[in-house]
């Protein structure tokens, strides 16, 4: 195990220091890397399909318990939170979005989503055309995997960039067709994880609507460089009761 003292031979306490931290950003970067590569392991491409085009994002958060009983409360707490998709903005301190889930006509529903429901999305700023000033996705996979018994739980949601089914004039997302978000979090014995996988973002800029085209290309084009990363990242750590 490398250790601050050793990580240092220098005899100038600044230099050694500065070589401390390094060492110290180096291990941590490298125990999230191999967290990454441990987590995607076990995550199939129909839950997270394969990166082709345009961005990417991964956002994960890992809690440990005491024990795996521990374990067991933190997943199922964080599956009810998963799957409670209106709500989302309220657990997740600081986020922009809003959330509502509809079912396939678009009217708000209750429950657990299921696949043919949508996101009806609320982004600060200039709202889709397309979508009557809001985004929309619909869902395609829900999975819920959890026995307290194994040693391992899951649950996950994806969603693709989707029309308003009030309205349908074209996709009402400012990413295209061909992106997707994985919504999942996961129990691996007293490891408890919040993830989501963005994959293949790109500005949907094949609307008929010169001001959605603007509007996407801006708000897309930011998202995918790393500006949604930060609003997922607050919604994993609400997912997993982090505030």
């Amino acid at each position: 195990m490398l250790t601050e003292a050793s990580a240092c031979d220098a005899t100038d306490d600044d230099l050694c220091n500065v070589a401390g931290k390094k060492n110290k950003n180096s291990i941590i970067f490298l125990m999230a890397n191999n967290l990454y590569l441990y987590f995607m392991s076990n995550i199939s491409s129909q839950k997270v399909p394969a990166q082709q085009e345009g961005e990417q994002a991964d956002i994960i958060e890992t809690v440990k318990a005491a024990n795996e009983k521990d374990a067991t409360q933190i997943f199922k707490e964080a599956k009810q939170r998963l799957f409670d998709v209106s709500h989302w903005n309220d657990i997740s301190k600081g986020i922009s979005a809003s959330f509502l889930l509809t079912d396939a006509l678009g009217d708000a529903k209750q429950g657990i989503p299921e696949p043919g429901d949508y996101f009806k999305i609320n982004i600060p700023g200039p709202g889709s055309a397309a979508g009557k000033g809001y985004d929309w996705v619909k869902v395609e996979l829900v999975e819920d995997i959890s026995d307290a018994a194994h040693s391992s739980e899951s649950a996950v949601i994806k969603v693709r960039p989707a029309e308003d089914p009030t309205k349908k004039e074209g996709i009402a997302h400012f990413f295209d067709e061909e992106a997707t978000s994985s919504f999942i979090v996961k129990r691996e014995n007293n490891l408890v994880t919040a993830a989501i996988h963005g994959r293949n973002e790109k500005p949907n800029m094949d609307t008929e609507k010169v001001s959605d085209k603007i509007r996407n290309a801006l708000v897309g084009t930011a998202a995918a460089k790393g500006m949604a990363k930060i609003q997922w990242q607050k919604l994993v750590n609400g997912l997993l009761g982090i505030r």
